[in-house]
């Protein structure tokens, strides 16, 4: 049911001007400037607001808390409930100043989490490619430019392949400190501690077909090491010109690696020596032939062998492979096959992106749990590691399991979080419990109707509880994982200020999509100064991409900026995204044009239908990135009923985008299908309303897409805006960018024209950016 929130105007300090209906008079500058500051306004009017803690120790977690828009980090121990300030955040902003000649303030430092090591003398976090460390005693900073083989690294690159180097100082020591090994001319060298001559392993090694030497991995017996050999695949770059350069008058030129759809990829071969012996085990590579990717190899304890995950190129085949240490046979343990996709990325912790892998080995490998789709939700199953064969599916049932918190193989327990079991409730709502191996003693853990996120313990004694709702402040809670007895309550964020000052939450509304029985959620954000005996004009705030859901769950004081304009911003999950069953989720293999558009529009309608207020005769739609992809298909795919929509660095052809993302939802080879959901292709179909907005220097979504989307919308003939914003990067972030969407729409929808900026003093302009 829709609870709808009457806004009062409350008077007061803190109190924000109320925004026009439709029947008001025309916008003001006032209006715009409000909507422009309103959540700068809004984020400093709650206080003690947790954000996700993390574990930092044994027994000690941290988690960094708002107040009045300034934040502080706090450290509070498990077992005695002492609760104090991480460090000082005063010294470390000035060290943090010193080191970097820039002007950090204490209260907003520049990172979110951080590791503490030397005994809590140290205080580490990753900045951008750089890894930043400071010593807390004697308040000084340094950092490291991140290696290509650092995991943190990687993330920032969608390519990652291994690197050649020929360093034969740079060595890879045996567990026992025998040998160590090296990459020199390509190949692989061993060199004895003894000081024996050095021998090299192989022979086969060059520039187009070398060992890597961030895969080599010793046996725990030290008889063996395996390494991958790499043949490089195509070395696609993206060019860059950024115009106006901070640091140079003339122009500057760059380049990224950046793999797209149908390229060819580099071909990993697993390789194994004898170190005894001094020689090659040959492997035979028929299980995993065509890959898409091969994980890090890892070895069994016991030496007998190692493993790797196989995923086949086109993602429709996921295999977990063992290579047995004494012959170099391998078998594959484990299948996991689909006529569509392979969800491959691990389970994640961030409940909007989550995959669909995760292995726990038990007792090494004599068992392993591992996740499926196989039954159509996700689920974990119980294998025997030996024989690879099935023992027992774990969880089952119309619900999906979203992460695995701690696996206690002594009891033989998980805890995991799941979202959908309770029927009652948004089925996005995630929530924490514990299972047998057997499946057997099914205990939910969390009661409260909200969404939860669970962070155990590294020795799996404790965990802290987040959890929150859209209309529910976050509170955070420790509890002890082996009687689930509540120890402590952390913080409880108070919201009293932001409330009186106008702020409401976004409303919750379902109606049934496409197939007349499956519920599709989203929520609706009211204009500010609402009145139900008024109607409003609707725009949808869109992002479908297959990788996660997007409508929000948990609370935030974040609100929609045309709110404050008079309109009705909403934001919905339509099948084709993620976290529900698996033919909720099917319906974009091959098809992302689909974006759900068939629920959507029912949805609008529904929601028409129930309340007089909810205008659809004028529904306009925007979104970046993926949403800008989907922003645009509304207008080619559904000009019947989407009229207006604003698209900022959206990928409209995914054979233009980044290799993993497309080739997962469309498919490998590149066929027909792409063109088919290409807005570019299709571009001559544009009846409606839009705006481009693209940024110069945009790394994540390759800048030509936009262009090729102008290019093809000018041959056919059609009309429409475009927004460049030199140096930018993906989404074109900043309040420049924001007026522009707020702009398009007052003038496209409202009928009105938005405010001369030009004649307004351009430090009055930056105020209001700073809000």
């Amino acid at each position: 049911m829709l609870v709808l929130i009457v806004e009062t105007g409350a008077a007061g300090a803190q109190a924000l001007p109320n925004g026009p209906a439709p029947s008001d008079p025309p916008l003001a500058v006032t209006d715009f400037e409000r909507a422009l500051t309103i959540n700068n306004r809004y984020r400093r009017l709650s206080v003690d607001l947790p954000e996700v803690p993390f574990w930092v120790s044994a027994d000690s977690f941290a988690y960094r808390r708002s107040s009045h828009g300034e934040h502080q980090f706090i450290l509070v121990n498990a077992a005695t409930g002492e609760k104090r300030p991480a460090f000082d955040q005063v010294r470390l902003a000035a060290a943090l100043n010193e080191a970097t000649h820039q002007s950090f303030k204490p209260e907003n430092l520049p990172f979110d989490r951080f590791e503490l090591t030397d005994n809590g003398g140290r205080l580490n976090f990753p900045s951008g490619n750089e890894l930043w460390s400071c010593d807390l005693a004697n308040d000084a900073c340094m950092h490291t430019a991140l290696h290509p083989s650092d995991p943190d690294y990687q993330e920032l690159r969608y390519d990652y392949t291994p690197p050649a180097t020929n360093d034969p100082d740079k060595r890879s020591v045996s567990p026992d400190g025998k040998w160590s090994a090296y990459i020199k001319n390509y190949n692989v060298f061993l060199r004895s501690k003894d000081g024996a001559p050095d021998v090299a392993l192989s022979w086969d090694g060059s520039e187009g077909n070398y060992y890597a030497f961030s895969t080599l991995s010793w046996s725990p017996d030290s008889r063996h090491l395996a390494a991958y050999r790499v043949r490089p695949g195509y070395e696609r770059k993206v060019h860059y010109l950024e115009s106006s350069p901070k640091e140079q008058l003339q122009p500057e030129f760059s380049s990224i690696a950046y793999l797209k759809a149908g390229d060819v990829l580099p071909l990993p071969q697993p390789v194994l020596f004898d170190i005894a012996g001094r020689r090659e085990i040959t492997i035979d590579n028929a299980l995993f032939s065509n890959p898409f990717q091969l994980s890090p190899i890892r070895w069994w304890k016991d030496s007998r062998g190692f493993t790797f995950e196989f995923n086949q190129r086109g993602h429709q085949l996921y295999r977990l492979v063992e290579v047995d240490a004494a012959t170099g046979r391998t078998r594959a343990l484990i299948d996991e096959a689909s006529r569509t996709f392979v969800d491959y990325v691990p389970l994640a912790r961030d409940q909007s992106w989550t995959g669909k892998t995760y292995r726990y080995d038990v007792d090494d490998g004599k068992e392993i749990i591992w996740a499926s789709e196989r039954d159509g939700h996700e689920h974990l199953y119980l294998f025997d590691g030996r024989a690879g064969a099935l023992k027992n599916q774990i969880t089952r049932g119309d619900w999906v399991v979203r992460a695995v918190d701690y696996v206690d193989p002594i009891k033989r327990q998980i805890w995991f979080e799941a979202s959908g079991m309770n029927p009652e409730e948004d089925p996005y709502f995630v929530h924490a419990y514990r299972i047998g191996f057997d499946g057997t003693g099914l205990t939910a853990l969390t009661p409260e109707p909200a969404n939860h996120h669970i962070e155990f313990s590294p020795d799996g004694r404790y965990y802290v509880d987040l959890w929150s709702r859209t209309d529910l402040p976050p509170r955070l809670v420790l509890y002890r994982a082996s009687d689930n007895a509540k120890l402590m309550d952390v913080e409880t964020a108070e919201i009293c200020e932001l409330t009186a000052a106008g702020w409401q939450p976004p409303q919750s509304f379902r109606a049934k999509g496409r197939d007349g029985r499956t519920d599709i959620w989203g929520v609706i954000h009211l204009p500010a100064n609402f009145d139900p005996k008024k109607r409003y004009p609707v725009v949808e705030d869109i992002y479908a991409g297959p990788q996660g859901s997007f409508v929000p769950k948990s609370f935030s004081t974040d609100t929609e900026p045309l709110t404050q304009l008079g309109f009705i911003v909403v934001q919905i999950d339509g099948m084709g995204t993620n976290n529900r069953s698996r033919a909720f989720h099917d319906v974009i293999w091959k098809n992302l044009k689909d974006a759900g558009f068939a629920d959507r529009i029912l949805w609008h309608q529904a929601a028409a239908a129930k309340f007089p207020w909810y205008d659809i005769s004028n529904v306009g739609i925007f979104g970046g990135s993926a949403g800008g992809q989907n922003a645009v298909g509304a207008l080619l795919f559904h000009p019947e009923f989407y009229k207006v929509a604003a698209a900022n660095s959206g990928s409209y052809d995914n054979r233009l985008n980044e290799i993993w993302w497309n080739e997962q939802w469309m498919g490998w080879p590149v066929g027909i299908e792409y063109s088919q959901s290409s807005d570019i292709d299709n571009a001559y179909r544009l009846q409606g309303k839009l705006m481009l907005i693209v940024g110069e220097m945009d790394r994540n979504v390759d800048p030509s897409s936009t262009f090729q989307l102008a290019d093809r919308l000018i041959k056919a003939g059609k009309d429409f805006e475009m927004v460049y914003v030199p140096g930018a990067d993906h989404d074109a972030p900043g309040p420049f960018t924001e007026r522009k969407l707020l702009d398009f729409f007052v003038r496209t929808i409202l009928g009105q024209n938005p405010p001369n900026w030009n004649a307004m003093p351009f430090e009055s302009q930056k105020d209001k950016a700073r809000g």
